[in-house]
């Protein structure tokens, strides 16, 4: 594990107990400068998340709770006349920030949703026909309820698919919800956290995770995964173009988070399912059968060949 990274970690594992994988995955998306997408019942710690690697990072942070008046003025910022200068000037949003928590994100109206559109693509916003580029990095951790659905507008597969990955917290084990009582018991934990990377330090691991080598038979491999999400029998619609990159981009993430210099199958095989699960729409038969997105790409995993040697062109 990188030295830098791992001291992210157990930082986080200060307030997290036992969510080394939700924050190992939190920090792949950072690093390969995509967004995250929590999804779970209320109380498991998405929000605690959020605010503990922002503060590892000694980000600014920022949190939209999302309800359904919610417009997008009061996300992005509005020009505001100053009567002295005879001019407008701007007031930046909640969305002008490092790392944003974008809080049950499925409550809020369409048009508030397409808001965070052009944010989350291209780091930057549209203000009267003037662009303004957002802070970097620029990371967005969502989160949304999946039990109640009442007054809520689900997310439309574009908005979807700028997410790199899509991830749900689960529920602590006995011993592991003890200890958050016990660290709960005096004090407020997250309260004693504090920064153990800078802004600065953060982008340039940014900048050495893209210099992670992907071989050209790791990237047929990545491209054959997703080709066969799209003639998959239960699959209505499969991953696109965008999907492999991201995949790609989070294997090299994954693999310099782990000390090396290349990606390897074992990288792609155990991110599949976190970046292309929410990108597929299966046939609602196959709803019917309970058959789930990640048994299809179990399935999609067993049928495609797994390179064992080194690509010779």
């Amino acid at each position: 594990m990188n030295e830098q990274i791992e001291g992210i970690i157990k930082n986080i594992e200060k307030v997290m107990i036992g969510k080394r994988e939700i924050a190992e995955l939190s920090i792949v998306s950072l690093l390969a400068g995509g967004h995250v997408l929590l999804e779970d019942v209320p109380g498991v710690g998405k929000t605690m998340m959020v605010r503990a690697l922002s503060k590892s990072l000694g980000a600014s942070f920022k949190r939209i709770q999302f309800t359904p008046d919610l417009l997008p003025s009061d996300v992005i910022g509005v020009s505001i006349y100053n009567p002295k200068t005879l001019q407008f000037e701007f007031r930046p949003g909640p969305i002008v920030g490092n790392i944003v928590l974008a809080d049950e994100i499925n409550r809020t109206s369409p048009k508030t949703q397409a808001a965070l559109l052009e944010s989350m693509e291209e780091g930057s916003i549209t203000v009267d026909g003037e662009t303004i580029q957002l802070p970097k990095p620029f990371f967005v951790m969502a989160t949304q309820n999946p039990i109640e659905y009442e007054g809520t507008y689900p997310l439309p597969e574009a908005q979807l698919d700028r997410f790199l990955l899509k991830i749900k917290m689960g529920y602590p084990t006995k011993e592991e919800e003890i200890e958050v009582l016990n660290r709960a018991e005096k004090s407020v934990p997250i309260d004693d956290l504090f920064p153990v990377l800078t802004i600065e330090q953060l982008n340039d691991l940014r900048e050495q995770a893209k210099q992670v080598h992907v071989e050209n038979n790791i990237k047929e491999y990545i491209v054959s995964i997703a080709q066969h999400t799209r003639h998959h029998e239960n699959v209505y619609l499969g991953v696109s173009p965008r999907a492999s990159i991201a995949l790609m981009r989070a294997a090299q993430s994954y693999a310099f988070m782990k000390g090396r210099d290349y990606v390897i199958p074992d990288d792609v095989q155990y991110l599949v399912k976190f970046v292309f699960g929410h990108r597929i729409i299966l046939k609602p038969e196959t709803r019917y059968e309970g058959i789930t997105e990640e048994q299809v790409i179990e399935s999609v995993l067993r049928y495609v060949h797994v390179p064992v040697k080194r690509y010779v062109p």
